[in-house]
């Protein structure tokens, strides 16, 4: 199999897909996301690719595994199924954020979401707030030095074999410590489609 690289067209085609075959407008996906409509239209036109914890939110309004915002070809994960990937084996997408590799695209209802991650320097970053959102997430550092900068706490500096698990609805950003940047292991653990669905339904009332 070849590195399978997904394009920002390619993802907003998909969100706009899904979106026409439940018969939302997007303003009613806006709403449920909590995003302006005008982000919404750029993401669907493939102008802006968005974080994690926005990606999380539309694809809890889609009533969709976040999986699926990322491979056109992904099939539910089977009961007692056992997966390999291989060097070159994911797909790539880059936001104003990460640069990251989505690890067993091809599956979806995993209870984790495996990515590799290079980091960059903050102040190379376009970020204007703390990332949050449902759910577990464990990093380990494979290369460089990392930062997770906390809201509300000193930031954490972890070097390579260091790692973190905590609570994603904690605010954070991570980075490279120096020019030369960082690469990590993510382990996101979402919650359950239905919780998620709930909480987003609560918050668009």
């Amino acid at each position: 199999m070849t590195n399978n690289v997904s394009s920002q067209t390619q993802m907003g085609q998909r969100i706009r897909d899904l979106r026409k075959k439940r018969k939302l407008t997007l303003q009613e996906v806006a709403d449920k996301t909590r995003l302006a409509v005008s982000t919404m239209s750029k993401i669907e036109r493939g102008l802006l690719a968005p974080t994690y914890d926005k990606f999380s939110r539309i694809a809890a309004a889609l009533d969709v595994d976040i999986i699926s915002l990322y491979a056109t070809d992904s099939r539910e994960l089977e009961e007692g199924e056992f997966l390999i990937a291989r060097a070159g084996e994911t797909v790539a997408q880059k936001n104003e954020t990460y640069t990251y590799e989505m690890l067993f695209s091809q599956s979806f209802g995993k209870a984790m979401l495996p990515a590799m991650c290079d980091l960059r320097p903050i102040e190379e970053m376009n970020v204007e707030t703390h990332i949050r959102h449902p759910g577990q997430e464990f990093v380990y550092v494979l290369e460089g030095t990392a930062i997770i900068h906390l809201e509300n706490r000193p930031p954490a500096i972890l070097k390579v074999g260091d790692s973190a698990y905590f609570d994603s609805n904690q605010g954070h950003i991570y980075s490279a410590a120096g020019k030369e940047g960082a690469r990590v292991l993510f382990l996101t653990a979402p919650p359950s489609n239905a919780r998620e669905r709930e909480e987003i339904r609560h918050n668009g009332e």
